[in-house]
């Protein structure tokens, strides 16, 4: 009995402290990671939702467009249809896929029913954090997606929710920690400098504690894999970019960045130092220009597409079949069919709808 009870009391007090130490950082983690259950969809995103069935079923481009503008209709929505029974089970990642998934109709159910934060209500809970995370998120989105056209990365609808999602591990460490960020980086600066703080102060960092929420909700491997890493000095691939869009995201909104970082982590995805300070001149400014991504299916046989790509940019039926090696009533016929299956009157029409679409 007495070795018993001796085997029982640590033998070392700082070991003791220790492990006392990581259950209360474990409990504090355990209850922030519950409270998320919680976050709100802003009001406005709410609003924008509902507004799309006005007029009767939306289409698809607008459904999309707006729940990827808010963390939490486009965690909900992503979480829902991976328990949807069917091959894409626990393999929906984006909000493209997942609007397929469920359907607008599902869609507008969810928004009608969300809680809701509004900016000029604020609530003991939230304060101003969801409008806040929102505004770091949503530009980090638009620099990832600026990036991806750059350098061609085709996975562009799930990059639109990891750039979206990639600091959820800082709401979680707000709740667990009331001293976070403000105590916890003090004078640190840069995105570099403050993870550094993260790591000394708390022992973790959001990135990590990020990648965990992201596996607690079940999102696919693909998503928490890339907010996990998107700091990590060896990020490659997706992560990379969403390193970077981070960076770009913190100068577009006036933070500090380290120059040398940002070379260094644009190199690593490709992009060349001119590509780079172009698409910095440019983020501030309206989009224009840009080539939508492909969210509808597009009714078009590629054949189709080819014809009226080269329709897009002026070319006469001739020269079209003389480039395709088709004769100019095979090309009559294949726009013929390009207008019904657009509901077009005319090719300016037939270009414009598919433009907008983002089949050509």
């Amino acid at each position: 009995m007495a070795s018993a009870a001796l085997r029982a009391v640590p033998t070392d007090p700082y070991a003791a402290r220790e492990r006392h130490h990581n259950e209360g950082h474990g409990r504090r983690l355990t209850m922030a990671f519950e409270a998320l259950e919680a976050y709100p969809v802003l009001v406005e995103s709410r609003n924008r939702v509902l507004r799309l069935f006005e007029d009767g079923e939306p289409s698809i481009v607008d459904v999309v467009s707006a729940v990827e503008a808010d963390v939490a209709l486009a965690v909900t929505v992503v979480r829902l249809a991976n328990q949807i029974e069917g091959p894409g089970r626990g393999r929906i990642d984006s909000v493209v896929a997942g609007v397929d998934t469920l359907s607008p109709r599902t869609v507008h159910a969810i928004a009608s029913r969300a809680r809701t934060f509004d900016f000029f209500e604020r609530t003991a809970v939230w304060q101003g954090i969801p409008e806040r995370f929102r505004l770091h998120s949503v530009a980090t989105q638009r620099a990832a997606d600026r990036l991806a056209r750059e350098v061609e990365f085709e996975a562009r609808d799930r990059l639109m929710v990891t750039a979206l999602l990639h600091d959820i591990g800082k709401l979680v460490l707000v709740h667990a920690y009331p001293g976070y960020p403000s105590q916890v980086h003090g004078d640190a600066r840069t995105p570099e400098e403050r993870m550094q703080r993260e790591r000394r102060e708390l022992g973790v960092d959001h990135a990590l504690v990020g990648g965990v929420l992201a596996r607690r909700w079940a999102l696919p491997k693909s998503i928490a894999s890339v907010i996990e890493r998107h700091h990590a000095e060896d990020a490659s691939g997706e992560a990379a970019i969403v390193r970077l869009a981070d960076m770009l995201a913190h100068y577009v909104l006036g933070g500090a960045i380290t120059p040398s970082e940002l070379l260094s982590v644009a190199r690593t995805i490709g992009l060349s130092p001119a590509s780079l300070r172009r698409v910095m001149y440019e983020l501030p400014l309206p989009a224009s220009g840009e080539r939508p991504r492909q969210v509808e299916p597009c009714p078009m046989s590629s054949r189709e597409v080819d014809v009226l790509r080269r329709l897009a940019k002026g070319m006469v039926y001739k020269q079209i079949a003389l480039e395709l090696g088709l004769s100019t009533s095979t090309i009559r016929t294949h726009l013929h069919n390009v207008y019904g299956k657009l509901g077009a009157m005319d090719r300016a029409q037939a270009v414009l709808i598919a433009t907008e679409r983002g089949w050509i």
